[in-house]
């Protein structure tokens, strides 16, 4: 199988990049390596005889054309977006034009492609999405592939029109999709301005670590390996027009998460004196946090026998090895736009 896979040197995309190559599949990467991208993501399959890459953004529908008629995919693979919820507060215009429009720019060349081949029964287009299309939950209870959207900021609503577009190019022009909506995913190789690489590395550097609010905010945390493994078996496996919920079954306030870090970096690389936790530092909340995500994973485990293999703390015991041993990965990073500062702290 040929894949054409979106944002393949982000932190998400690369994770199945690597996994897909190593399975032995093709793939043509797609991307525009803005700031949070990085092709040192996929170093390691760059000279690989099953990899291209295209440097190409999204929001250039005739660029998208030209790919698809070089590199004739078999499947699509569509990850790329603006990510992050604070910078949708700060610009949210950039989630409107690569989110939305980008994906209607993807949809568009898609179908185009896959109308020119003879609409072949086995061509996937399958769009990758997030929990927070659902909005915030209650202390109880979990949201599932049929709880209504409620999106609460610019980068969900983002998330949530391109979700609705993929499901009507489906309905309207019969292309055959799959969708998945993951929870919050940690791992290796992620930018450092989301929490666990951004606690991670500033604990390592003596500065604070800078909490939302009180904290007490849950999310289900998904191990980036685990969720490309998944990605991949509902590209290949899933029912055409089906969504799919990705949970990694672990759900810990923000707080607990942070601690959790410290204690293995405690362990792993102490400092000089006292524990990483004081420098715990409890910060202006965001804009319209949302409490609690918590997803139900019950379609994907029963209909195609998917469950995480990673618990939070074996993940982040993973992940924080992972950073303590490639410095030289994120530490020119550390010059990029947005690290050490303060994001969407204004609405």
């Amino acid at each position: 199988m040929k894949i054409l896979v979106t944002g393949g040197a982000g932190f998400i995309g690369s994770s199945v990049v690597r996994l897909a190559i190593s399975r032995g599949a093709s793939v043509v990467n797609v991307d525009a390596v803005t700031y949070a991208a990085c092709l040192n993501n996929v170093a390691n399959v760059a000279n690989h005889p099953n990899y291209a890459f295209e440097q190409v953004d999204i929001r250039d529908r005739e660029a998208l054309a030209n790919v698809f008629a070089k590199h004739t995919p078999d499947a699509v693979m569509h990850l790329a977006a603006e990510s992050h919820v604070d910078r949708s507060i700060d610009a949210p215009a950039d989630f409107i034009e690569t989110n939305i429009t980008g994906t209607f720019n993807m949809l568009e060349a898609a179908r185009s492609y896959w109308q020119a081949q003879g609409r072949p029964v086995t061509f996937r287009f399958h769009h990758v999405s997030t929990d927070e299309v659902i909005g915030s939950l209650r202390p109880t209870g979990m949201f599932n592939e049929t709880t209504p959207y409620d999106p609460r900021s610019p980068y969900s609503a983002s998330k949530a029109s391109s979700d609705h577009l993929v499901r009507a190019w489906h309905e309207t022009f019969g292309l055959p999709i799959v969708l998945t909506n993951c929870s919050n995913n940690y791992g290796p190789f992620q930018f450092p301005e989301k929490l666990i690489p951004l606690v991670i590395l500033n604990a390592l550097m003596g500065k604070p670590l800078p909490i939302y609010g009180d904290g007490e905010n849950i999310r289900d945390w998904l191990y980036v390996e685990d969720h490309a493994d998944a990605l991949l078996l509902v590209l290949e496996q899933g029912a055409v027009g089906r969504n799919y919920n990705i949970g990694g079954e672990n759900e810990r306030t923000n707080l607990e998460m942070v601690e959790t870090l410290c204690a293995i970096l405690d362990r792993l690389s102490p400092r000089d004196r006292g524990s990483y936790t004081e420098l715990i530092t409890f910060v202006t909340d965001r804009p319209g946090h949302d409490a609690r995500y918590a997803i139900d994973p019950a379609r994907i485990r029963d209909e195609l026998g998917w469950r995480p293999s990673v618990t939070v703390e074996g993940g982040l015991e993973k992940t924080v090895h992972w950073y303590l041993d490639n410095e030289d990965w994120w530490r020119p990073l550390l010059n990029r736009s947005g690290f050490g500062q303060r994001l969407g702290a204004k609405p």
